[in-house]
Formats: structure tokens, sequence, C-alpha cells
């Protein structure tokens, strides 16, 4: 984990080198304290990503615990008797 002063966001070339194909994020701090997150846009992405598919799990497993699930075999029965295959 990099961690910069504000003040090192001026120099644009090395924060954008320190966040070049890094899977880590740099920390900018203004007197002392956390204030921006800086990173590279394929990292950005990666961790949305992460987080989208976290949701859908989440989701999904919130649904099986609810009971609103069926398994295949009673899917194939509802789906014969809807359409009569």
């Amino acid at each position: 984990m990099k961690i910069v002063p504000m003040r090192d966001l001026k120099d644009t070339v090395k924060i954008e080198s320190m966040c070049i194909g890094k899977n880590e994020p740099v920390f900018v701090t203004k007197n002392g304290y956390g204030r921006l997150v800086v990173m590279d846009i394929e990292y950005f992405e990666s961790i949305m990503r992460q987080a989208y598919e976290a949701k859908l799990l989440k989701e999904g497993m919130d649904s099986i615990a609810e009971g609103k699930h069926s398994d295949s075999e009673t899917v194939k029965e509802r789906f014969k008797e809807k359409y009569g295959f």
C-alpha cells in the first residue's frame, strides 16, 4: 500500500507510475489524514466486477434461503405441465 501526501499529486507521472499495473490503490493524505484514493483503471474495474459478482452471489444465496428456488427436476416437471412436452 502506497501513501502519498496531497502535494505529490502535482507529479502526475510519478502517481501514474505508482498505479499502473499494480493491484493496489495509492492513498492520498491531507494534513496526515486519508483524503483520496487513486488507482489504475483496470484495478478499479476488477474491484467493481468483484463487488458486482459478490452482490449477485448474495442475492442468489438469499433466494435459496428464502425458498425461492427450484431444482432442475421440478423445473422440468413444471415445463412439461405447462407446455405438454
